[in-house]
């Protein structure tokens, strides 16, 4: 007799409660094989293509397109073969979900009686291994607990690399995320060998990691979640109401946390760029690849960060400290057919104007497309935005939480300007820098402002001064 197993939305590794359905990748009566992608859903800022650890028949899917489950809801059951007495899977457990013990490790169970599996359903003990409800909300809250406790576990830098165990492991692996089995599976990991380092023997990604370090294994990262379109609006009576969830909800969130948190105040100067357009100008006629404008930028912003610290830094505020960083992870504004979004430049401080060019051009690309992943959308230090695309002179943009500043630029026009005490037509840019008032003062904000302007006005400035 076919077993019917469900199988569960999993916590994916990133602290949320619920995910969206945008498409399955399964219609009921599809035989689908472990570990195989069964449907797409979106989190608060990407989307994730969950695969299912059973390999079966397709009996039921939960949930329509555009239905937001919680984490621990059904997703689908799937039938596994009549002929086996176990059920088909992976072995390789995500955090309360997943497979079962094989036969040899499974405690018996008295006639009359009933046991409970990981996923908090009784199995009878007449053996037809069908599965009900325990009728105890209590569990699947307190596995959900679990979980997120484990995921934060994972995000702690001092985790200890995984040792490989000296034979393979027996029974279920247990494993934090679909995307942590996904990045061994590309790799040629076995899990089994592994000795998570996490809660109770947890597989955490740094565990893969590290384990393919330890063998000199190329690396290739796991496919990432990528940002998509907000969901459509919803015509309600006298207007149309567009829900906040997905990408668009996510950013209303940290917008108003930054709103709410930084005692944020803006400064700005107007800037004679001509000499900086001609330097640029200059620099592509000499061959080679082409610099950006917005590489330039970034140049002169990671100089003044360096000049002035207290800008490259964010507030602890339970410890009520002023965090300083050692690293500038530059953030740029890109608007998207999918809404606004800040790829982030890694080490950008280390960066030539090439490399700067060259990495601009690739996350805006990626912007484009909707193929950032998480990574790439987390963890900048500082901002540039360059509203001046949309046709605009200024702006009080909100800092991106939980940044100190961010550098906002103007578009580049001609204007009348006093230049060496003459009236003349000169390419001028107006520039803002909005702070965190916690992290400095005014005088701080004005020198590095002014250390901007100075730049942009004469590059050679720059050069003096690296």
């Amino acid at each position: 007799m076919a077993q019917v197993l469900e199988f569960k939305l999993p916590d994916l590794g990133e602290g949320l409660t619920e995910a969206e359905i945008v498409r399955w990748l399964v219609q009921v009566g599809d035989v689908v094989a472990v570990d195989q992608p069964v449907v797409e859903v979106e989190t608060a800022k990407a989307m994730v293509e969950v695969p299912c650890p059973y390999g079966g028949v397709v009996t039921a899917r939960f949930g329509e397109e555009g239905t937001e489950l919680p984490v621990g809801a059904p997703l689908l059951t799937v039938a596994v073969g009549e002929r086996a007495p176990e059920p088909e899977g992976s072995g390789n457990v995500l955090v309360g979900y997943g497979t079962q013990a094989p036969a040899a490790r499974r405690r018996r169970v008295r006639a009359g009686t009933a046991a409970v599996d990981g996923q908090g359903f009784r199995r009878a003990a007449d053996g037809t291994g069908q599965a009900a409800p325990t009728g105890a909300p209590g569990n699947g809250r307190a596995a959900r607990r679990g979980t997120a406790r484990a995921d934060a576990h994972a995000s702690t830098p001092t985790t200890a690399p995984a040792r490989p165990a000296a034979a393979p492991t027996e029974g279920p692996v247990p494993v934090i995320s679909p995307l942590v089995r996904k990045l061994a599976r590309d790799n040629g990991v076995d899990l089994r060998r592994l000795a998570g380092s996490g809660p109770d023997g947890l597989i955490l990604r740094a565990d893969v990691e590290n384990a393919l370090r330890a063998g000199a294994a190329p690396l290739r990262t796991a496919e990432e979640p990528v940002v998509r379109t907000p969901a459509a609006p919803v015509a309600q009576g006298g207007g149309t109401r567009i829900p906040l969830k997905g990408v668009r909800g996510a950013v209303a969130d940290k917008l108003s946390r930054s709103r709410r948190e930084i005692p944020d105040a803006t400064c700005w100067v107007d800037a004679d760029a001509t000499e900086l357009m001609r330097a640029r100008a200059a620099m592509n006629a000499a061959g080679g690849p082409k610099i950006s404008l917005l590489a330039l930028l970034a140049r002169i912003c990671t100089a003044g960060l360096a000049r002035f610290p207290e800008l490259n830094s964010f507030v602890d505020t339970e410890a009520r400290e002023v965090v300083r960083l050692d690293q500038v992870h530059l953030g740029f504004a890109a608007q998207t057919e999918r809404g606004l979004v800040v790829p982030v430049v890694r080490d950008a401080h280390a960066r030539d104007a090439e490399s700067l060019t060259a990495e601009f051009a690739r996350l805006t690309e990626a912007a484009r497309t909707g193929t950032l992943t998480p990574g790439e959308l987390t963890g900048g230090t500082f901002t540039l935005n360059n509203y001046g695309v949309f046709g605009v002179d200024g702006s009080t943009p909100i800092i991106n939480h939980p940044e100190a500043a961010m550098l906002g630029v103007g578009r580049i026009v001609p204007k009348p300007w006093v230049h060496e005490g003459e009236l003349a037509v000169r390419q001028v840019v107006q520039l803002s820098l909005t702070f965190d008032h916690r992290v400095c003062d005014g005088g701080t904000a004005g020198g590095f402002l002014r250390y901007v302007a100075d730049c942009v006005e004469q590059p050679a400035v720059l050069l003096r001064t690296l």
